[in-house]
């Protein structure tokens, strides 16, 4: 089987090549360089070792991957006539993606691909910003970067900054999350000559004129708190730290029956924010929520049990499971079709673990207008429902009747039950209608609350107590209130 020999140039000038890869390159034949546009390369003209570049496919195309896919694809067109030499910038084995197209070449059994060795641009650069590496480092790729990849409390490199329009993307991606005037440095052809260190601010990176093959940017590691306040591993932190030996002691009592009626309020307090249309206000009662999201997974993790990791990996998993037109060869074409598959898929989960009552899984802690709602939901889909809207018109007038019935009874517990069946009669027509009847009754609230304001308001104008008016006149405030749209 024929050999790819590949050699890295290093980072630096001609004469700091390693010796034994510069007497490789004076025998190798035929010999390939991904790029000519590199420090030691005159230093090869200049000993009189032939080569051919790649470098007229990078004219070819606009991608990346389709400029590397191409070399490697010429590189095993020559080596099924014999050897080849293949040399690349810095260590063929650091941030050289044609070098990983050959090893899967390699492993389809094309060819054998041996690595002859190079200098990396590593050191150069960690003299050049002056790093140790021991504390944390981070090595990324510019032509590829996703701002989540970046971890902000490490030393960050990164290589590949080829232009302005590669540096304008990873300069957005940070100012998502640091301030636009934080200070990056840019490091151009590190170890030779003609070595450049720049400090200039964020905001600034897209905008130099040194930006080239050569370039990389480093970015130091983030040492001011606040600047990670975003970073979900803060908020994991704060909270084992509340609830940790030297925690506050409130959070270190809670257990999770203690915190169910605080995820309620914080739950309608999101909908008052939503309903609102208050996006600053949703910002913090979305913040609340998964406080108490936090609080609960934390609460596991002390007691050994679950962490906030398994909380994540099971929604992942299980998001990944039930889209499977997104993920998977699945088709939906509507949001209907999309309900549909997610049901479907709900009760294959269960398996044998089937519920006695269809209803079972209803949560028994919802609101009553919201479990009924549920209740007969779930009902009617397996046809317990009433396909017109009459009878269900008339279950409610007969519901009505023996309610009235029985207000002159004098049986309270007889009395309540059947205003909940008047009130589950209502809910039942609201879902006819498509009403969702807790946010009907929100509404009717607010209006309640906006009226009775109104009320209040002209009560302090008067100069006279509330408790000296009669319903009449407050009934004409009311109206008063109605008239003027409130």
């Amino acid at each position: 089987m024929n050999t790819i020999y590949i050699f890295g140039l290093g980072a630096g000038d001609f004469e700091q090549l390693p010796v034994g890869v510069y007497r490789k390159l004076k025998r190798a034949h035929p010999l390939f360089l991904r790029t000519k546009e590199h420090p030691a390369v005159k230093g090869l003209e200049e000993e009189g070792i032939a080569f051919t570049s790649f470098d007229d496919v990078y004219e070819k195309h606009e991608q990346f991957a389709d400029v590397y896919a191409e070399i490697v694809a010429i590189l095993v067109e020559q080596v099924k006539r014999g050897d080849v030499f293949y040399a690349v910038p810095g260590h063929p084995l650091v941030a050289e993606r044609t070098v990983q197209l050959l090893f899967e070449e390699e492993r389809r059994g094309v060819c054998r691909v041996v690595i002859e060795g190079g200098q990396s641009f590593f050191d150069a650069l960690f003299a050049a910003v002056r790093i140790d590496p021991i504390e944390g480092f981070q090595l990324l790729d510019a032509t590829a970067f996703q701002g989540e990849e970046w971890s902000p409390s490490l030393h960050t490199v990164f290589c590949q900054v080829y232009d302005s329009f590669i540096a304008s993307n990873v300069k957005l991606s940070l100012m998502e999350q640091l301030p636009d005037d934080y200070p990056v440095y840019i490091v151009t052809a590190a170890g030779t000559k003609a070595e450049q260190v720049k400090q200039v601010p964020l905001y600034e990176l897209d905008r130099q004129t040194v930006l080239d093959n050569l370039t990389s940017v480093y970015v130091p590691p983030v040492k001011d708190e606040p600047l990670l306040y975003h970073r979900f591993e803060t908020l994991r932190r704060v909270i084992a730290t509340l609830r940790g030996p030297n925690g506050c002691p409130w959070d270190r009592k809670q257990t999770h029956a203690s915190l169910k009626r605080y995820l309620l309020e914080e739950a309608y307090e999101l909908l008052e924010a939503i309903d609102e249309n208050d996006d600053d206000h949703m910002v913090e009662e979305l913040g609340d929520v998964l406080l108490q999201v936090m609080l609960h997974a934390q609460i596991g993790a002390d007691r050994g049990l679950f962490s906030i990791d398994d909380v994540i990996r099971t929604l992942t998993a299980k998001m990944i499971r039930r889209h499977p037109h997104v993920f998977g060869d699945v088709t939906a074409e509507t949001a209907e079709q999309v309900v549909v598959n997610w049901e479907k898929m709900k009760e294959e989960e269960k398996g044998d673990r089937q519920p006695e009552s269809i209803l079972a899984d209803i949560p028994k802690s919802l609101p009553g207008t919201m479990r009924a709602y549920e209740l007969q939901k779930k009902a009617a889909k397996v046809g317990f429902d009433w396909d017109d809207v009459t009878p269900i018109w008339q279950k409610v007038e007969e519901e009505m009747a023996e309610f009235r019935a029985e207000t002159s009874g004098g049986r309270r517990a007889e009395l309540v039950g059947e205003f909940g069946d008047v009130l589950f009669a209502l809910i039942n027509l609201a879902r006819y209608y498509d009403i969702q009847p807790e946010e009907a009754l929100q509404m009717a609230n607010d209006k309640f609350a906006r009226r009775f304001a109104y009320i209040e308001e002209q009560v302090r104008k008067s100069g006279r107590p509330i408790t000296s008016f009669s319903l009449a006149e407050l009934d004409r405030f009311w109206e008063e209130a109605k008239e003027n749209g409130r």
